[in-house]
């Protein structure tokens, strides 16, 4: 499933201070030039740096079809030190996605994963997830009449390469609009729907302040076709 076409108009600003800010990245607009651009010139970083009018450094990435909080900082110790936060797992991040499947209630997903193309060791994974609400569409599915979807709040306790993408996979609850780990017949049936994007979303970012060390909390509204997706669904997006 591609990503939506990217928005030319200024990023969303969650959070700015001196030290440091948070953006709500779009879907489809990648974090900064690699091999995986093919030859494209529209980054978050170069963005960032021309908007805010400041070097900028990028805390943590976000694949590009996935949208939501990224956390910057604007001089090289703020760098540091929210580097060394995001390594000692004081930061905490939750994510809103749509599955296949009615999962349980409350679970987690404990799948070592490799670290991706030429990093074939492998890592201790985890993820928590929890079901915020289900629907059942007059789709059929397989051998099933209809076809059923849910929405997970998905919080990973470590940060691996694809780890929610990976984790949902391996419980055969895949996500929706995910070309690589995903089920192409849901793809498809959620294209039909008018809906053409990865439903995965970076919707909250607990962090310490670079300088105080106060925890601090933003929070990534969704976009517009985030929310036709939860409206086909029928299920509202957590307040």
């Amino acid at each position: 499933m591609a990503a939506p076409s990217v928005t030319e108009g200024p990023l969303q600003v969650l959070y700015r201070d001196a030290r440091c800010a948070v953006i709500n990245k779009p879907a489809g607009l990648m974090a900064h030039a690699s091999g995986l651009a093919r030859g494209e010139d529209d980054f978050l970083l170069h963005r960032l740096r021309d908007q805010l009018a400041s070097k900028v450094h990028l805390i943590h990435r976000l694949d590009r079809a996935t949208s939501g909080c990224v956390l910057v900082a604007f001089d090289a110790e703020a760098a540091s030190v929210l580097g060394k936060a995001f390594m000692g797992r004081d930061v905490g991040k939750d994510y809103l996605a749509v599955c296949r499947g009615w999962p349980e209630a409350e679970f987690t997903v404990d799948h070592d994963l490799d670290g991706g193309p030429g990093k074939p060791e492998k890592k201790p994974a985890v993820t928590v997830f929890r079901c915020l609400g289900t629907a059942e569409l007059p789709m059929a599915s397989a051998e099933h009449p209809t076809s059923r979807y849910a929405l997970l709040q998905c919080t990973p306790v470590t940060g691996r390469f694809r780890q929610i993408r990976r984790h949902l996979k391996h419980v055969s609850h895949h996500l929706i609009g995910d070309t690589s780990h995903g089920d192409g017949r849901h793809n498809r049936a959620f294209r039909m729907l008018g809906v053409h994007r990865m439903l995965l979303h970076a919707w909250r970012l607990r962090f310490p302040h670079p300088e105080s060390g106060e925890m601090l909390t933003c929070t990534a509204p969704l976009d517009a076709e985030f929310r036709k997706a939860l409206a086909v669904l029928g299920v509202a997006a957590p307040g």
